[in-house]
């Protein structure tokens, strides 16, 4: 590997790497950051929401029209932009003096952290070729994907040991080193057939529908789907990204070339995102819940699960690039959700232990199942992380290896965005399954109508009973949660088998070729 292309590889790891640490690292600092900040415009809880919320939904919208910038404009350019930017929101957010501000910042770093994702994986598109091209994918996939499951972790060993503030001002070195790598050691590469004209129509288009899917899905969720607002926002991105078809075959240079849909492997690719990012979601939201709400982890206990991923992927993730870009990533992309699938399915074999509840001498509302980590969790964990390191690598080399290297920014934001909104939509529909399931089992184990304001009032899925609660309705609230849990669980494992699925079916196992032979194998 070239000097050039090694620092290539290090700017675009670190600068992914923070974006999707900080989409995980903050769920674990929201309790100390409700706590210590002040809040003047709206509840504590609902702070606490946008604080993480803001962040993937500027993140979300914004991915699409800043992988088109990085074509358009220099890869080079735009991605020193976005560090720029990231590191000073991130020093703003680790500053801020009240909950207000906070989200303002956390958005600002949501629309810059979107110049980055798609930016890392263009840069490694325009530095290698062939099989080295493959491995790097490897190490980006890797790194890129530990980072986000070693969030929770880190976030709450930071918390526990420093401050919620470490976790925003963490970023500050990370993002100096990236720069430096950019600034000194990557060279300018762009679409030298663009249009002379941006398509800023279609950016606006791309914009609100992700947008309104994005907030959509948020927002309703945070409401439970009371609230009008979520429905209309629902509305306004489905109809925008209704209209993105007659856009792209109707505009002289749209921003989304249709061409970039007839290849096959961009395609599935994108199918299988949806469905297999929507599983992670689902089993790691809830995951969080239920180990910190029901069994009473600590933050960092809570963020051990996703250690033995981040190992496994640290260590296989280059090794299977290489393997996928001598065999093609076909059987990689199917085996590998299937056995993420196995490590969810244990998991949801946890609370199907029920006796005996323990009841805690301090405190008679807390209810604890007898779940051993090493027992009940850690296998799972080891099964999930090594089917999700036999299939980051290989699905990431046949995005990028789908799309011509003109579109590479384009292509990997689209994929970027799909990998966004999906979890939020698949996590506001398995809201509603799990919060039907934990009160219809909380009605039915108590005898009490599952639509009581009471009921609803004194306990919520996946979180411990409130000092107060009693006996009685603490101990069936933790079975009901139990409940819940193992039904997302199962979604969760469903999600993953339909991509695994995809996969076999719909990939074609077109190797990586060099990089003057992209243009024509993008189109096959």
């Amino acid at each position: 590997m070239k000097p050039a292309q090694r620092w290539t590889l290090v700017a675009a790891v670190l600068a992914s790497g923070i974006v999707f640490l900080d989409s995980s690292v903050v769920n674990v600092a929201l309790p100390q950051i409700g706590r210590q900040l002040p809040v003047h415009l709206f509840g504590v809880l609902e702070g606490q929401t946008y604080v993480y919320s803001g962040y993937l939904l500027t993140l979300s919208a914004l991915l699409i029209l800043a992988g088109a910038l990085n074509d358009y404009y220099g890869r080079r350019r735009t991605f020193a932009i976005g560090l720029i930017g990231f590191g000073l929101s991130s020093v703003l957010c680790g500053l801020a003096p009240n909950l207000e501000l906070l989200v303002v910042f956390r958005l600002i770093q949501g629309a810059a952290g979107a110049v980055l994702v798609p930016g890392s994986l263009s840069l490694i598109a325009a530095a290698f070729s062939g099989p080295a091209q493959a491995r790097a994918y490897g190490i980006w996939a890797g790194a890129s994907s530990g980072t986000t499951l070693l969030g929770p972790f880190v976030g709450g060993v930071l918390v526990d040991t420093v401050s919620w503030r470490a976790a925003f001002l963490i970023n500050v070195p990370l993002v100096l080193l990236a720069l430096y790598a950019v600034l000194r050691h990557v060279e300018e590469s762009r679409d030298e057939d663009a249009s002379p004209s941006f398509d800023w129509l279609g950016a606006g288009v791309v914009a609100l529908g992700v947008g309104g899917l994005a907030f959509g899905a948020i927002y309703g969720q945070q409401r439970e789907w009371r609230d009008p607002i979520a429905f209309v926002a629902l509305g306004v991105g489905a109809v925008a990204t209704g209209a993105l078809p007659f856009l792209m075959t109707r505009r002289r240079h749209p921003l989304i070339p249709p061409e970039l849909f007839r290849s096959r492997n961009f395609t599935v690719v994108n199918i299988s995102t949806l469905l297999i990012y929507g599983a992670l979601y689902v089993v790691f939201y809830n995951l969080a819940l239920f180990q910190q709400g029901t069994l009473g982890y600590d933050a960092a206990a809570a963020g051990l699960s996703g250690i033995p991923g981040s190992i496994l992927l640290t260590l296989l993730s280059a090794r299977v690039g290489r393997l996928a870009g001598r065999y093609g990533p076909r059987w990689f992309m199917f085996w590998g959700p299937l056995l993420m699938a196995a490590g969810v399915l244990w998991f949801a074999r946890a609370p199907a232990i029920e006796n005996p509840w323990i009841i805690s001498p301090s405190d008679p509302a807390s209810f604890a199942p007898p779940v051993d980590f090493l027992v009940n969790l850690l296998p799972g964990g080891i099964l999930f992380g090594i089917g999700i390191s036999i299939l980051v690598a290989p699905l990431t080399s046949a995005l990028m290896t789908s799309v011509p290297l003109r579109n590479s920014g384009l292509g990997s934001a689209i994929n970027n965005a799909v990998s966004r909104i999906g979890p939020q939509l698949a996590g506001a529909a398995i809201f509603v399954a799990v919060t039907a399931t934990f009160y219809s089992s909380l009605a039915h184990r108590l005898g009490a109508d599952p639509a009581s304001p009471a009921l609803r009032s004194a306990v919520s899925p996946l979180n411990r009973p409130a000092p107060g609660t009693g006996h009685a309705i603490g101990a069936a609230a933790t079975l009901a949660s139990g409940d819940a849990f193992h039904v997302a669980m199962l979604i969760g494992a469903g999600l993953l088998v339909a991509g695994a699925v995809v996969n076999l079916v719909g990939i074609r196992n077109h190797l990586p070729p060099s990089v003057p032979d992209r243009e024509a194998a993008a189109t096959t």
